[in-house]
């Protein structure tokens, strides 16, 4: 889950230190994000014509944090901070490992030869980077790293040096390098041989770019151009009709400034028109003029870009008070979910509103199946919701990983209706699922959680669950299940038998933010839990019914952010295996409430105790505290009552909050910034 951040200044002079800056705090912008290094691009040089200065580019490259990389810019004596640039591109990252340990040499931007001829950063993985190297090598390019991306500046050397013209666009260049590539990317390139000029595209990772200008912009929205048999003297894009305006550039002036980034945090700062470019989309500035290229038109292509405006304010991507940006994403989970229902649930009429949805509802509710694909915690929301939805649409209702799904081949027929959960609309697993699914004629419906990105170009109908997803899914994993529960309850309006039944779970929703703000109260609780857990080497997470999906979260949050092992085991399965676990150093959470399943998850707690176990409980307030000399009442986690399936998101808090307090307590790393967490680039 890299971090991509490129800044051009055309004809906004900016010093050399002030574009480092730019390009330093956007990199911070995007230090929620899990990385190991970091690295940028600029010209070099220091002669007072910005032209020179760009047949040299300097790569200033550090592991671990965007701080040491700043401290390592500042120790460059051949830098002139102070000089002033008239035209810039300077391009900067943030990496995770994926090829390669961290390391300088490994680091981004990577470079096509010494002489840094093109250097790129990259978000993703090429799947086939191996053959393309191989390929390189025979040819005579020289590698330095371990990377993937690395093959990438090496490709784009080769078609320069092989290209038929000498006057080839960098645009062009660009194209030929992404058919050869497969896997996943988003792209920023720059160039001795182009100076002033960037080149960005995309395909499975997000890629936006922002534009800030004091005058007016040419137009609201940017027609794409398409490789034609018309040519241009410079390339290979689809000639402009007379009078048609095919790129963005302010009126007045030719002042303007363009950001490309992977996240609009990055961005939000210095401007709120955005630009979200789509898979296979090829955005090159040349002269100050933006312009969006394809290789060719496909079904269902948007023939423009539009221009948009984020409502998001900086405030919202800032810790404020709290310590972290963890802790920070778990507490606004009132207000996410207020979010996720606002202007969809009318509490007084009980009607349901998913705007996307109103043109399909008839043909869903006539379909054979519903088959819900995600990956991960928005696997667990699709888990927890899986019985709700099964009661209320009386439909049979899959739940399935994605990369599962796509290695069964599974049959998908005309009349399922495929429901896709994603966090950030971006996950490639997904996405391929998507369009496996979209060429068997299912319908495909999406839940992401955040806007503009590939996934919901590719639905027919999208339900936004109205939040932007932080990076460690805490609330896009509230805000999936309370999308999913809306869902279930527009299936089900106009059915009279299930109304006194939807009317409950309506009510549930209401008083729902106030009980989750009932559980965040119990912080001080749960952090002494922790305490008493944080040197264990595992814990096993036991609960059935709606709370074996809790169980999963909760697991995976204590995997992926405290690195200590962790089993979501459902509580049925005790005597098939789990129970051999079990023992009195093994530490074990249960969770309990109040419904259909409470007199079996007793007999399991029995089964444990007997073992002479301590065991932390999760009950409901009207559940009696279990009592036991072993036990004292620290051991026992307490949480409001609300509508049975509705308790799953009551009871998933605690285990966020113990996650959280768990790596904080464990020490010797940033809690921000877990190792090896990656959501966009997951592919096969």
């Amino acid at each position: 889950f890299t971090g991509i951040f490129a800044y051009l200044n055309y004809h906004v002079p900016r010093t050399r230190r002030e574009i480092l800056e730019i390009l330093i705090k956007g990199l911070q912008r995007l230090e929620y994000r899990g990385y190991d290094s970091a690295g940028v691009g600029i010209d070099g040089g220091n002669s007072k014509d910005w032209e020179s200065n760009a047949k040299s580019i300097n790569l200033i490259k550090q592991s671990g944090k965007v701080k040491a990389l700043d401290e390592e810019i500042h120790k460059q004596k051949d830098i002139d901070l102070d000089l002033e640039f008239d035209v810039h591109l300077g391009i900067a990252h943030t990496r995770w490992a994926t090829h390669g340990v961290p390391s300088p040499v490994n680091s981004h931007p990577h470079r096509s030869d010494k002489t840094n001829e093109f250097i790129v950063i990259h978000n993703g993985i090429i799947t086939n980077y191996k053959d393309l190297r191989k390929f390189l090598e025979s040819k005579g390019y020289e590698f330095e790293s371990e990377t993937d991306t690395e093959t990438i500046a090496k490709l784009v050397k080769y078609m320069y040096d092989n290209r038929e013209s000498d006057d080839i666009s960098f645009a062009t260049l660009v194209e030929r390098v992404i058919q050869q590539l497969e896997g996943a990317f988003a792209l920023v390139f720059k160039s001795v041989h182009y100076p002033g000029e960037a080149v960005g595209t995309r395909r499975g990772s997000p890629l936006l770019m922002g534009v800030r200008s004091d005058h007016k912009l040419s137009a609201d929205h940017i027609p794409v151009l398409y490789r034609s048999s018309a040519k241009d003297k410079k390339g290979c894009t689809t000639l402009p009709r007379a009078g048609q305006d095919t790129s963005l550039f302010p009126v007045d002036e030719k002042a303007v400034e363009y950001y490309f980034a992977s996240d609009a945090s990055a961005v939000i700062e210095h401007t709120n028109r955005v630009i979200f470019l789509e898979d296979d989309d090829v955005a090159a500035v040349v002269d100050g003029r933006l312009s969006i290229h394809r290789i060719k038109r496909t079904a269902g292509d948007y023939p423009a870009r539009a221009i948009q405006t984020l409502q998001m304010e900086l405030q919202q991507i800032m810790k404020g008070n709290f310590s972290s940006f963890m802790q920070k994403e778990i507490f606004e989970q009132p207000e996410s979910v207020v979010n996720t229902m606002r202007g969809r649930v009318n509490f007084l009429s009980f009607f349901i509103s998913l705007g996307g949805l109103k043109d399909h509802i008839k043909e869903i509710q006539r379909c054979r199946r519903l088959i819900l694909i995600a990956c991960g915690t928005s696997y667990h929301a699709g888990m927890a919701t899986r019985q709700v939805l099964e009661e209320l649409t009386e439909l049979p209702v899959m739940v399935e990983l994605a990369s599962d799904f796509l290695d069964r081949n599974t049959p998908v027929f005309r009349d399922d209706v495929c429901f896709f959960i994603s966090q950030s609309g971006e996950t490639a697993d997904s996405l391929m699922a998507l369009r496996y699914c979209k060429e068997r004629g299912a319908l495909t419906v999406g839940n992401p959680t955040t806007v503009s990105l590939s996934a919901t170009k590719n639905k027919i109908c999208v339900t936004q669950t109205g939040v932007t997803a932080g990076k460690f899914l805490f609330y896009a994993y509230t805000s999936q299940f309370v999308a999913l529960i809306m869902f279930a309850l527009l299936m089900c309006d106009d059915k009279i038998s299930m109304q006194p039944r939807r009317r409950e779970i309506i009510q549930g929703l209401k008083v729902l933010p106030d009980l989750i703000k009932e559980v965040l109260s119990l912080d001080n609780e749960i952090q002494k839990l922790a305490e008493e857990l944080y040197q264990e080497k595992s814990v096993l997470i036991m609960g059935r019914g709606y709370h074996y999906a809790t169980c999963l979260e909760g697991a995976l949050k204590i995997k992926e952010i405290t690195y200590m092992h962790s089993e979501g085991i459902l509580a049925g399965e005790l005597k098939h295996g789990p129970l051999a676990l079990v023992d009195k150093l093994m530490p074990v959470i249960m969770i309990i409430m109040r419904d259909h399943t409470y007199t079996k998850c007793q007999n399991a707690l029995q089964q444990v105790i007997a073992r002479q176990l301590m065991v932390r409980p999760i009950v409901n307030l009207r559940v009696k505290t279990i009592t036991r000399p072993s036990m004292n009442s620290s051991h026992t986690i307490n949480v409001p009552h609300c509508v049975d399936c509705l308790q799953g998101i009551l009871s998933v808090i605690p285990l966020q909050l113990l996650s959280f307090h768990l790596a904080v307590l464990r020490g010797g790393y940033d809690v921000d910034c877990p190792r090896n967490l990656a959501k966009s680039v997951t592919v096969e």
